[in-house]
């Protein structure tokens, strides 16, 4: 059953839990080998608290976070939060450079995190740097959680269009509306009897406010690994007896290497696999159910939006979909100056775009615009660029909706290639590459080209494949401005934390 009772700061979930089942595990971390209760849990944010309030903290100051996946992050998030604080969580593989332009912006009166890079740079700009906090440290009295409601409680940095980090801020509302929606999904993705395999990076929204806070909301348990390892993940699968796994393409598509008959085994208890982060190749999607029996339920969701947008549900998968709008989100698709497509005249609709031939189903794509008391409270420090006057806040997201109202992502507009002045959505040439036989992953990014504005460059891991054979396959399955221009050939794609393709990288290396 779910929680339904009322709450309006984060940190009141964990004291609902603690309630209602002390002794439930609250976080199994994997890698250290410490479980902590959800009474446990609650004490020690109490004193992390009640420690950060000693150190001059006050509430809406900026608290920076860069720790592992385990036991300590879920202990210094909830205690900032329960300090009044506004948490910052930032990966810890973060380079001096990115960890620096965070502080710069955020101006944190504290840096939470171990001896590293952070505490380095942390040092040089005068930020007081703490140590992780004691999952066994007590207070006397449990603390009272300060207002929630529209404070700020996470800023989230995402590079967005914009190519530098613009801080994301979700309020305790958006936060707790998102985890209400998600919730209210059926099957729900999280009960409170399940046991949900996060080893996914908890800095970023996925896994930390669809992942931990949605643990959280349900008073479920949350087993985590400091980093996703496809080998060692069959083991603790039975060892930890998950039902539930949460995780990105690139992680399904790295336990298709995992013995099949071990992986089916080590999946017999799982009820449920959500995937996000990153479109889930349908080929993909298709090739772990075919070795698992598993169906993999895809989502769309970006921070602003706290981060669930859409999901699919059991038996109303398709390849390529990312589902339907959780319960209380509303979804439009609008063209570049906001007017829904649906209030477009009939003529421009027949008219077209060249460029818009991203598949052969007729249907047109717009920009995402979402509406839902789950969205953000506009960028740091100022709130500019949040929701407009009418609610709707306009993605970068480019998608159609199919015949059955479920939503194809197409590309985001910022990776667009313009050639000749005509689009070309990398995803498009990236599925027909993935059809050729031996390329097992690809990437599509656009490089400056003299002539033509930009030109469209493929990289592929792929066995048995030639430069060749590509052009070839792309001549007939694609017009001249589509096909790329460049093709290498690369061991494996260089990716970011959460498993998404480094676009930026690949389109500035050779």
């Amino acid at each position: 059953m779910q929680p339904t009772e009322s709450v309006s700061h984060l940190g009141a979930l964990v004291r609902r839990a603690a309630v209602r089942a002390p002794e439930h595990a609250a976080v199994v971390d994997v890698t250290a080998g410490r479980t902590l209760t959800w009474a446990e849990l609650d004490a020690a944010a109490s004193a992390e608290a009640a420690r950060l309030a000693a150190a001059g903290i006050a509430p809406g100051d900026r608290v920076v976070l860069v720790l592992p996946n385990g036991v300590g992050f879920c202990v210094a998030l909830f205690g900032a939060l329960r300090a009044g604080a506004i948490a910052v969580p930032v990966g810890q593989r973060s380079v001096a450079r990115e960890v620096a332009e965070i502080l710069a912006d955020a101006r944190p009166a504290a840096v939470v995190t171990e001896a590293g890079v952070a505490a380095d740079v942390a040092a040089e700009a005068a930020v007081p740097v703490l140590s992780p906090p004691d999952p066994d440290a007590r207070t006397g009295e449990p603390l009272a959680d300060p207002p929630g409601g529209e404070a700020i409680a996470l800023l989230v940095y995402t590079s967005g269009t914009t190519g530098r980090p613009r801080g994301v801020q979700l309020s305790h509302r958006a936060l707790l509306a998102n985890r209400e929606q998600t919730a209210a999904l059926r099957p729900a993705p999280v009960t409170p009897a399940d046991r949900v395999l996060l080893a996914l990076p908890l800095f970023h929204s996925f896994g930390l406010a669809a992942g931990l806070l949605q643990v959280a909301w349900s008073g479920a348990t949350a087993v985590l690994t400091e980093r996703f390892d496809p080998q060692a993940t069959p083991a603790i699968l039975r060892e930890h007896r998950v039902s539930g796994v949460a995780g990105v393409p690139s992680m399904y598509r790295a336990l298709l290497d995992v013995d099949p008959a071990e992986l089916r085994a080590a999946l017999e208890g799982v009820r449920i696999c959500t995937s996000g982060g990153a479109p889930l190749p349908p080929a993909w999607m298709t090739a772990f159910r075919e070795a698992t029996g598993m169906e993999v339920l895809e989502g769309y969701g970006l921070s602003e939006a706290g981060p669930v947008v859409t999901s699919t549900v059991p038996g109303r998968s398709k390849p390529g979909s990312v589902g339907r709008p959780l319960p209380g989100v509303e979804l439009r698709l609008v063209d570049a100056e906001g007017q829904p497509l649906a209030d477009r005249p009939a003529e421009e609709l027949e008219e077209g775009d060249p460029s818009d031939d991203f598949s052969d189903t007729g249907d047109d794509t717009g920009l995402v615009s979402v509406r839902g008391p789950n969205l953000f409270s506009g960028y740091w420090p100022d709130g500019a660029g949040g929701p407009d006057a009418d609610g709707w806040f306009r993605t970068a997201d480019v998608g159609y909706l199919d015949a059955e109202g479920d939503l194809h992502l197409v590309d985001r507009s910022s990776d667009l290639v313009i050639v000749n002045g005509f689009n070309v959505y990398p995803r498009e040439v990236e599925q027909v590459l993935l059809a050729l036989d031996g390329v097992q992953e690809v990437a599509v990014v656009g490089i400056p080209d003299d002539r033509t504005g930009a030109a469209v460059k493929a990289v592929l891991v792929a066995e048995g494949v030639d430069e060749d054979a590509v052009r070839q396959w792309c001549a007939l399955r694609l017009a001249r401005f589509k096909r790329p221009t460049v093709i290498s050939f690369v061991d494996e794609l260089p990716r970011t934390p959460t498993g998404k393709i480094a676009r930026r990288v690949l389109a500035v290396t050779s």
